[in-house]
């Protein structure tokens, strides 16, 4: 390849269907759907930091823009736009073919136009902004829950976790359990289709980025309320029930993060209808706990309080 550009036109420069104008120029032009709002979100993920150095690019580019869609699962929204910034230490065309392959097709399933971005030499650092759409009014917020009502996840959690910790040589997995661990790691799946089914159901949302623990502490923070979670109720996968007696267990289910699922609150008379969308979705719904007056997190185990310091991912703990 000549350059920068020639590499912009090889790997990131394809039909941009909801953009006025996409790449190509020095700003993208975007028409909004009348009457909607703008729902825009960023995130960084920087290697040897989110992620190693040799992950599979296709999953890499995947994840990489799955990270930004669940944000606006979170909110309930519909995804539109993104923007991408690649800083790379070198110019891998192997590499590039299999990142652009992964972001590309899962924007086109769920119709996410690339509109622009950036690229410089540097260490290997991705970027992103998305930007999406709800009506106004009805986009899903962390600040909404009310005392009394149901706390709720979606999915299983820990997988990711585990997995993570598996690669790093504290867990023993079989080659089967590995593999599908990793395969949540590596390629979550944004919860779109829950994020907009929300809309008028939960009272307050947010996705499980950084463990349940951090992330739930925002929510309970935001809506001035104490979140009540009974353990024995989170739900886990079977290949992560299997490794219960492990003394990580319960830091990787409830603080280790990338799970990617949606936590959310709604007062107890929509339990029918969010039984009735888990069937609709195949997804599980699980109700984990409660919300009540007061402040951060109660863990409970068999109904009883636990004192446990879970803190969830911290950048810079």
């Amino acid at each position: 390849m000549s350059g920068e550009f020639d590499l912009i036109r090889r790997y990131f420069t394809w039909p941009a269907h909801n953009a006025v104008l996409g790449v190509g120029d020095d700003a993208a032009l975007l028409q909004p759907s009348p009457g909607q709002q703008l729902v825009v979100s960023a995130d960084m993920l920087v290697a040897g930091r989110h992620f190693f150095a040799d992950t599979d690019p296709v999953r890499l580019g995947h994840k990489a823009l799955a990270v930004n869609l669940s944000d606006m699962a979170a909110m309930g929204a519909t995804p539109r736009w993104a923007m991408l910034s690649l800083a790379l230490p070198e110019v891998d065309e192997g590499w590039l073919g299999g990142f652009s392959q992964g972001f590309r097709a899962l924007a086109e399933q769920h119709a996410v136009s690339l509109i622009g971005g950036d690229t410089t030499c540097g260490p290997l650092n991705l970027s992103i902004q998305i930007m999406g759409e709800v009506p106004p009014g009805q986009a899903l917020r962390r600040d909404g829950a009310q005392a009394g009502d149901d706390l709720w996840v979606s999915g299983t959690l820990g997988d990711a976790a585990f997995a993570l910790q598996s690669l790093l040589g504290k867990v023993r997995l079989t080659p089967v359990e590995a593999s599908m661990l990793c395969l949540r790691l590596e390629q979550p799946q944004p919860r779109l289709a829950l994020g907009t089914a929300l809309r008028g159901l939960a009272s307050a949302a947010l996705d499980v980025s950084d463990g349940l623990a951090g992330d739930l502490r925002h929510l309970a923070h935001c809506s001035g309320l104490q979140a009540v979670v009974e353990v024995t109720t989170v739900p886990v996968s079977e290949v992560v029930q299997v490794l219960s007696p492990h003394p990580l267990y319960w830091q990787c289910v409830l603080a280790g993060g990338d799970d990617y699922e949606l936590c959310f609150t709604a007062a107890p008379q929509h339990r029918e209808a969010l039984s009735a969308l888990s069937r609709q979705l195949g997804l599980p719904l699980t109700r984990i706990g409660h919300m009540q007056a007061g402040n951060g997190v109660q863990w409970q185990e068999g109904g009883q309080p636990v004192d446990w310091e879970l803190q969830g991912f911290d950048h810079f703990a």
